[in-house]
């Protein structure tokens, strides 16, 4: 990891080390629990800002609660409020108002609001960012790191190399884009596999059964850009050409979801949603995720660092994939 010195953006970090020393989590609900909990255990100095004393189950025994912001500003504050662009926004402004002459990052921990709109009333938008973690965010080794609209590349290296102290693998994206990453990526696949079950096209098992038995599995091994390039890619773009043109591209969300939200049926917390868990544990449910989740990515760090295939292979810039035909 490339050390940090002492002229960087997150004000009190020690020389050479890339160590934040303080870290506030605004809002204490199961993600900022879990967030904090992984700072913690990985040597920084945690608050927590909950909204009473008896909010704290749950929290590292070395992570200190408090109900409002302390006097003196934290290197990096990370909200976890809910996802209401309001909301968020009157938590940035009570943070600045707070802290005006002291150089604290703030970070939302929004998955989907646009970090433009978040940023718009900032008096200090260069420094804002999006951390985006991934339930059971304690557990899940991948956190997005993206520039806010005014963030340098230099802010965005620099928390990632935070949150690579923590044992998590960063993915940093120099430009906002609504969604982070992996969402983005993840509701394009959604949205078409929504599509399919409203048409009658296929099943929900068997959608599941082919996302667990042969793409999750794929990706695991090569990832999704690398697997093209070992499958090739003149079969990929061929397919490609059959295949975009007839895909369900619109800009609507999907209505069989949205009316199955309004009737209710939200899922695993009410007991039903694309599956009936009427007769199940949540708790034990989420447990047993959790646990098969941490095994799977125990396998992967084992066939990262053992089995996993060598290719030596370099990852080409954007510019050089871009620019080939011009080159040329």
């Amino acid at each position: 990891m490339a050390k940090i010195g002492k002229s960087n953006s997150l004000g009190r970090i020690e020389e050479g080390t890339g160590k934040v020393r303080s870290v506030l989590i605004y809002g204490c609900g199961v993600m900022g629990r879990a967030v904090a909990n992984t700072f913690c255990r990985a040597g920084i100095e945690v608050t927590a800002k909950v909204r009473d004393r008896g909010r704290t189950l749950g929290l590292e025994p070395g992570i200190k609660s408090v109900v409002t912001l302390p006097e003196i500003a934290p290197d990096l504050i990370l909200e976890f409020v809910p996802e209401e662009l309001s909301v968020k926004k009157r938590v940035f402004a009570e943070i600045e108002s707070k802290y005006p002459g002291q150089k604290a990052v703030i970070a939302t921990g929004t998955s989907g609001l646009d970090l433009e709109a978040l940023s718009k009333d900032l008096k200090h938008p260069e420094r804002f960012l999006g951390i985006h973690y991934f339930m059971p965010a304690d557990i899940s080794s991948v956190v997005e790191v993206m520039a806010g609209p005014s963030t340098t590349r230099e802010l965005v290296d620099e928390v990632s190399a935070l949150i690579i102290l923590t044992g998590k693998r960063p993915i940093r994206l120099y430009k906002p884009v609504r969604g982070f990453l992996l969402n983005r990526l993840q509701h394009a696949i959604l949205h078409e596999a929504y599509y399919l079950i409203e048409n009658g096209v296929a099943s929900i098992e068997d959608i599941d059964e082919g996302a667990k038995n042969l793409l999750g599995p794929r990706m695991c091994i090569n990832g999704l850009i690398q697997q093209k390039d070992i499958s090739g890619l003149r079969i990929h773009a061929e397919a490609q050409l059959s295949i975009v043109p007839d895909l369900h591209h619109n800009n609507v969300p999907n209505p069989m979801l949205q009316k199955m939200v309004a009737r209710g049926e939200a899922g695993l917390d009410v007991g039903i949603g694309f599956y009936d868990w009427a007769s199940s544990n949540v708790r034990e449910i989420r447990r047993q995720v959790s646990a098969q989740l941490q095994r799977i990515m125990d396998e992967i760090s084992r066939l990262d660092a053992t089995e996993r295939t060598k290719t030596h292979a370099r990852p080409r810039t954007v510019g050089e994939v871009l620019n080939n035909d011009e080159q040329h």
